[in-house]
């Protein structure tokens, strides 16, 4: 799968970089602010987005949005520290496919990526 990594921390980056390249994915970018993000759905078109949520300058519901305005079918993930029902359930309704909590292992990417008719409530 083609993969947009967008997180304003390097180390968290290269983290899922690495687990993403350990499971066989192809990540198509990376971006530490959301206007950077927007222009490399652009102008990569992948098949995944994993998107942190709280970023200096455009914010991940920002960005969720404009890539959604881009193409409604776009597959975005919000990765975030913040657990709280209430952002949950909004960024669900903004459009994003699944809510993925930091701090987060190998294990738990691993499950959220695998294809839907293999494991309930993935993307």
């Amino acid at each position: 799968m083609k993969v947009l990594v967008v997180d304003d921390n390097a180390l968290i980056r290269s983290m899922v970089k690495d687990f993403l390249t350990d499971m066989g994915h192809e990540v198509v970018g990376e971006a530490d602010n959301g206007n950077d993000a927007i222009k490399l759905f652009a102008a990569t078109r992948p098949e995944l987005v994993l998107l942190d949520l709280i970023m200096p300058g455009k914010n991940g519901i920002e960005t969720l949005k404009e890539i959604k305005a881009i193409d409604r079918g776009a597959r975005v993930v919000m990765v975030t520290a913040v657990q709280q029902d209430s952002v949950s359930k909004d960024l669900l309704s903004k459009g994003a496919a699944a809510i993925l909590n930091k701090p987060f292992m190998y294990s738990e990417l691993e499950a959220l990526l695998k294809p839907a008719d293999k494991l309930p409530g993935t993307i």
